[in-house]
């Protein structure tokens, strides 16, 4: 009796470890979804507001944006990400306006891009070599100075 009471008490308990870690597992699951849902919101408003600051497109209320998406990364994207950020921002700032270069904008924007994409996931991986973003402007600004 000793025996068989002992091996049902060790059964139940192995139940309910199992059922423990199911919903914790569970739970972290939820947990790194929703995380991953809130890091694509503030990573697809900083892309948004690229648009505001490419040249032909750019307003003083786009560089505003840009501010605002790129020091709301600071909250939550890996540090790797933040020093690409960095980087990309010390380029494209106004301070800077003498030294820019085009290539040096092309090869951080992808670095930085590339960082966030893996950050999040994407899948299959990026090839470093190849990956060559490109920001369209809408030409809008100049066809209306045209008129």
């Amino acid at each position: 009796m000793d025996t068989s009471v002992a091996i049902a008490l060790l059964g139940l308990a192995g139940s309910l470890l199992a059922a423990v870690v199911t919903y914790w597992l569970s739970k972290l699951r939820d947990f790194e979804a929703e995380r991953r849902k809130e890091k694509l919101a503030y990573y697809k408003a900083f892309i948004e507001s690229l648009s505001g600051i490419v040249e032909g497109d750019a307003t003083p209320n786009g560089h505003l944006t840009f501010s605002r998406a790129t020091n709301n990364l600071l909250l939550f994207a890996p540090q790797a990400v933040l020093i690409a950020l960095d980087a990309f921002r010390s380029e494209i700032s106004f301070s800077n306006a003498s030294n820019r270069t085009q290539e040096k904008h092309d090869a951080l924007l992808a670095d930085l891009l590339l960082l966030m994409r893996e950050d999040i996931g994407v899948l299959p991986p990026d090839e470093r070599s190849t990956f060559r973003p490109v920001l369209w402007t809408s030409g809008s600004r100049r066809e209306l100075g045209k008129n």
